[in-house]
């Protein structure tokens, strides 16, 4: 009976997939708490960075959107329904180890990570 290969391990003691995938849970919050422990897996510290730099400009966004009137208002209800549709599509193709980049995003979250 051959074995299955191994799949790779994280400080955090999940696999990659799985690690990669919690980066995303909680936005940016989770994103520095993995960047912080993970210190080797280059797969995982992507989408730890790439949750912090997607997640961080959302937030400052949707509450910026709260003093501007009008338009404020309907980015306000808008951008939590973007913002959970790509949450959902983020942490799926995480865990199922797709290397799922985001346009400008992923190339300002590899700089970050040099």
């Amino acid at each position: 009976m051959a074995e299955e290969p191994q799949k790779p391990e994280t400080a955090l003691g999940v696999s990659q997939n799985v690690a990669a995938a919690l980066a995303y849970l909680l936005g940016w919050i989770s994103g520095i708490i993995v960047l912080v422990v993970e210190k080797e897996n280059q797969y995982v510290r992507f989408h730890a960075m790439q949750s912090i730099a997607v997640f961080v400009p959302l937030t400052v966004i949707s509450f910026a959107a709260g003093y501007i009137p009008v338009i404020g208002g309907l980015v306000g209800f808008l951008l939590p329904i973007a913002t959970l549709i790509l949450w959902i599509v983020l942490m799926i193709n995480a865990a199922q180890g797709k290397d799922f980049r985001l346009p400008y995003v992923s190339e300002f979250a590899e700089n970050q990570l040099r």
